[in-house]
């Protein structure tokens, strides 16, 4: 269950951010596979906790590794990307204008709540995207085989762990670790989409998690409805926050487990939040829609 980050040192590596916003804006940041015979690699678990805003206008088969603990190599990437402006620090907003909003749901411990968010999604004809584990993967794979059925996977590393505990070779290890447990248990291809464990993000962690060809996706508000009845929240609670939070490009947070009890107050608000956003004149946008298509990038 997710913990409240607090006092987390900031982390800089401003050589290589600059770098990588060079390349980025000349469309020639490198791309990297998370897995080691696709051609192709993935990219998200849950995160009370805010870090710092990226400036907006408004605010298959699968070839996973053979043991969980194995890390498969990266390979550069062809296909759709996030645009380079997505990469050099972690996006909390879509930069946008248009009255859109994204819905995207956290998977780390149960699936409680699956089925009754899917349905309502199905029901309406709404994308979201979905950020699971790789742990929940391997736990929880017919579970991610229902996400991926209409929707995109994103990466939330391995084992959620606070990325600032770890240096560069152990991040990257667990999102490769994730990309290739969610290929596995999804059959499909992954997005190059990442969030972070407890939103714990430095400039260091960011840089690493870019360098692999990841976008950090990060949140406009997390409804809190994971913290459930014993934590204080309520479905009017969810509602409320995610309405509060409404603004062009706002990405809202929730999740798709209980606290233990099987009462999942994201799942129980769903119908709400979507009749709330779209009574205010948003539209729910799919995360996809933003890739862009790019060939391999040469060596």
């Amino acid at each position: 269950m997710d913990r409240e980050k607090v006092d987390r040192a900031e982390v800089t590596d401003t050589g290589r951010r600059a770098a990588l916003a060079f390349l980025g804006a000349a469309g020639t940041t490198t791309v990297l596979a998370a897995t080691g015979a696709a051609p192709a690699h993935g990219a998200g678990a849950p995160a009370p906790a805010h870090g710092a805003s990226m400036a907006a206008p408004a605010h298959g088969a699968s070839t996973a590794a053979a043991a969980p603990d194995a890390a498969p190599p990266a390979r550069r990437r062809a296909g759709p990307r996030p645009p380079a402006a997505w990469f050099g620090a972690e996006l909390r907003r879509i930069p946008t204008t248009r009255k859109v909003v994204a819905l995207t749901f956290n998977a780390a411990w149960d699936e409680s709540g699956i089925d009754v968010v899917l349905a309502e999604l199905r029901r309406r004809k709404l994308p979201a995207t979905f950020f699971p584990t790789g742990a929940f993967a391997r736990a929880h794979p017919a579970a991610v085989r229902a996400m991926a059925a209409g929707h995109g996977l994103g990466n939330h590393s391995y084992s959620h762990p606070y990325f600032d505990d770890l240096d560069t070779s152990e991040r990257q290890d667990e999102v490769r670790r994730a990309d290739a447990a969610i290929r596995e248990a999804s059959g499909a291809e992954p997005l190059p989409f990442f969030r972070f464990p407890y939103s714990a993000t430095t400039d260091e962690s960011v840089a690493d998690v870019n360098d692999l060809g990841y976008a950090v996706v990060e949140f406009t508000t997390d409804t809190n409805g994971y913290l459930g009845p014993e934590g204080g929240m309520t479905v009017d609670r969810v509602v409320r926050r995610a309405v509060d939070a409404l603004a062009p490009g706002a990405v809202l947070q929730m999740h798709v487990g209980s606290t233990g009890d099987g009462v999942v107050l994201d799942a129980r608000a769903l119908p709400r939040i979507i009749d709330a956003a779209q009574a205010a004149g948003y539209a729910i946008t799919d995360l996809r829609g933003f890739l862009t298509d790019e060939g391999e990038t040469p060596d």
